[in-house]
This record gives structure tokens, C-alpha cells and sequence, in this order.
């Protein structure tokens, strides 16, 4: 691997790939719709454009190895076709941009969230089959987007995708931010028993387990047309880690509860009212997310551990004391 290509490289995931990218000595170029300094600094270059705009893409991926493809819309509310467009157009122009070009490879950042079905998932593995009923339109565009990527794995064009299981870590813009602002205002409630377990996984080992990927694509390529689920390999009590998160940063513990259909009741009324209103801030509560919080989700990391080596080099904790560290100086 010489020269790389990330597509949302400004992003939490994408930066964190280009920082490794960028110090084994890899020629590292940004795909996003504006520069990122930060990016900059480390020495990667920053191409400006749309992963909607195919003519872009073939001159942002010219010349270049590797690409990895972690631009996407996140989130679980908003406008479909916005999902759709960037989520599916955006990949299919990404695949076809590398064929033009001659890309060997493409490591693409998919989710969990392709295999949630509304019920537990205990030790899942890889062999679960796409969910039929994605309960929001990011979970349904990844699963068309992962689809495509994989089924495009060829001798010229060797492909596979990532799960990584809610990424956190230092420079998270979603999911920490979130719940220390709830935190903070008091308004989060235990969805269902707060017993389930999840799985986490600290950004680094996400960037870490993508640039195993790309090496595996490079060499014996058993990983082409593959997908693998990644995390830390051990789930949390997912109320016990918010809670002890919370206790670290000065924030009463969520201690009150709503069961699981109360939960869901609140957040279809939710969707409804909102799309009625054509209100664009995310709901509260939304079906998806209720399940979510109260669903055990983990999955087993043995096929990647098999086949791309992949082991979490940074541990739950001490990932946790980065993040304390990052949450202090950002409240400086």
C-alpha cells in the first residue's frame, strides 16, 4: 500500500484512519466536501468534493492503491433520498470510480446496524442474514451500500466491509457528546431492564482493524468479499458503562426507567408527529433507538481475529481514561 484514498476522512473514523495511514509513510489523500486542518497537519492532502459527483471521484482516486470508504450519512432521522444519495449513489460511484481507475482495493465502513432485527443479539456472527424491516433509513442504505460493495469483489477490484460496533473514543462528534449533553439535562430514562449487553469499540482499534483489512486485501486477500463485525471482543452492561461514564464527569447516574413498549410507543408517536410537521432535528425517541437501548447487541469478532489478525490493542479502560482526558480538555 503506497497511496490511499479516505472518503470522509475529516471524520471521526476516517481521521482516525488517516493518522495511521499517515504514519507508516502512506501518500494519504481526503475525500470530503471541505478541507480539514487537522488533516492537514499530519500530512495528508485534502481533495474537495461530493462522493455524489462520479467525475470527482475518478480524479480523486486516480493514481492511488487503496480506498477506503468511510464517508456516509449517520444518524437515525432526515430526509430518505439525503440517506439514499449518499449512502447508496455515493458507494455505487465510489466502486465504479475505482474500476475506471485501477483501485486493487476497497475497505469499506459499514454497521452493525445491517443485521439488527428488533430482537437480542447474543455472540451473533457473520452468517446472520441483513435485516428485512430496518426500523431507520441509515440501517437500510448501509445494508444496500454493504450489498454492493461486497458483491463487487473481483481479481481487479478485491473488496470487503467493516462492522464496528458503537465507535467511541476521543474526537467522537455523535454518540459521547450526545449522551453527556442528556446527561446533563436529566432527561435520559433506562430503556427496559438496563441488563442488556453491547458491544463498544474504542475509534483507534476501528482504525487499526482497516488498515488490516487493506493489508490482507494486498497479500492473501481471504477477506475479499467479506464482512466482519469488530469491537473491543467484550460487551458492557450498556446502562453500567453510561452510568460509570457519568459518575467519572460529575453526572447523577441514570437511575429511572421505561419499559421497552412504552419506550417504542413514545418514539413511533415521535416519527409520526415529526414527519406530519416536517420537522428536521432528530426525535428524542425514535422505535429504532428504544430498541437499541434496550436490546442486547454483540457479536462475536472470531472471524476477523481469524482472518485479518484483528485483536483490540487498546483496552475498554484505557481507552476510557483517553476519553476522560479528551471530555476535561474540551470543558476547559
Amino acid at each position: 500500500m503506497q497511496r490511499a484514498v479516505v472518503t470522509g476522512g475529516g471524520g471521526f473514523i476516517g481521521l482516525a484512519i488517516v493518522r495511521k495511514l499517515v504514519a507508516r509513510g502512506i501518500n494519504t489523500g481526503i475525500v470530503g466536501r471541505n478541507r480539514y486542518p487537522e488533516a492537514e497537519k499530519l500530512g495528508a492532502h485534502c481533495l474537495i468534493g461530493d462522493i455524489r459527483d462520479s467525475d470527482f471521484l475518478n480524479r480523486a482516486v486516480a493514481g492511488c492503491d487503496t480506498v477506503f470508504h468511510a464517508a456516509a450519512k449517520a444518524g437515525i432521522w432526515g430526509d430518505p433520498q439525503s440517506y439514499y444519495s449518499t449512502n447508496v449513489t455515493g458507494t455505487v460511484n465510489v466502486i465504479e470510480a475505482c474500476r475506471r481507475k485501477g483501485v486493487s482495493r476497497l475497505v469499506q465502513t459499514s454497521t452493525p446496524s445491517v443485521v439488527f432485527n428488533g430482537r437480542d443479539i447474543e455472540g451473533g456472527d457473520e452468517s446472520m442474514p441483513y435485516s428485512k424491516k430496518p426500523l431507520c433509513h441509515y440501517a437500510a442504505t448501509k445494508i444496500i451500500a454493504e450489498k454492493k460493495v461486497l458483491a463487487a469483489n473481483s481479481e481487479d477490484l478485491k473488496t470487503t466491509a467493516l462492522r464496528p460496533h458503537l465507535v467511541w473514543g476521543p474526537g467522537d462528534t455523535q454518540i459521547i457528546p450526545r449522551l453527556v449533553q442528556r446527561g446533563r439535562e436529566g432527561n435520559l430514562r433506562i430503556v427496559g431492564s438496563g441488563e442488556n449487553r453491547v458491544d463498544i469499540t474504542y475509534v483507534d482499534n476501528v482504525a487499526h482493524a482497516h488498515i488490516l483489512a487493506a493489508e490482507n486485501l494486498e497479500k492473501s486477500a481471504n477477506a475479499a468479499g467479506e464482512a466482519f463485525f469488530v469491537s473491543q471482543g467484550q460487551p458492557v452492561v450498556l446502562w453500567e458503562w453510561i452510568n460509570n461514564l457519568f459518575t467519572r464527569i460529575e453526572i447523577s447516574p441514570v437511575k429511572k426507567h421505561i419499559s421497552l413498549p412504552a419506550a417504542y410507543a413514545v418514539g413511533w408517536f415521535l416519527e409520526k408527529q415529526y414527519a406530519l410537521l416536517h420537522r428536521r432535528q432528530e426525535p428524542k425517541m425514535t422505535r429504532f433507538l428504544a430498541e437499541q437501548l434496550a436490546r442486547s447487541h454483540w457479536f462475536s469478532i472470531a472471524k476477523a481475529k481469524s482472518i485479518l489478525a484483528y485483536s483490540p490493542y487498546i483496552s475498554t479502560e484505557s481507552g476510557m481514561e483517553k476519553l476522560l482526558l479528551w471530555l476535561g480538555s474540551e470543558n476547559r
